[in-house]
């Protein structure tokens, strides 16, 4: 598996990339491939304050349906309105094609998530 080192990973299959004071999120390779090819990606809210771990949204697939979580506790400010009408996007890059956008309450807490060999050795 060769997983971009330019962002942080959770346990539950999210990748989190600082983007200025945003953070972008998005679900794994691991994850995409484990869901099969995707029909739905949604139910994000876009002024919605979470804590770490929060249902954030959801993604389905033929197979199955898998929510996605806050990496850190902050804002929804954005939604990838693409993947509304092509979640396939995801199958086809999940490390391009971001779900939300986050404004962290803190952006240290990047720095408890892992990095991609800790993630690796998951």
């Amino acid at each position: 598996m060769s997983l971009p080192t330019d962002r942080k990973y959770t346990e539950s299959h999210e990748w989190v990339k600082a983007e200025g004071d945003v953070f972008v999120v998005g679900i794994t390779d691991q994850a995409q491939e484990q869901l099969g090819d995707l029909v739905f990606v949604g139910d994000v809210k876009v002024g919605a304050k979470l804590a770490a771990g929060d249902t954030a949204g959801v993604v389905e697939s033929v197979k199955a349906a898998s929510d996605i979580y806050a990496p850190v506790a902050g804002e929804i400010v954005a939604f990838n309105d693409a993947l509304e009408a092509d979640p396939a996007q995801i199958n086809g890059g999940a490390y391009t094609a971001w779900i939300f956008k986050i404004k962290p309450d803190n952006p240290a807490d990047l720095d408890k998530l892992l990095d991609a060999s800790g993630y690796e050795a998951l």
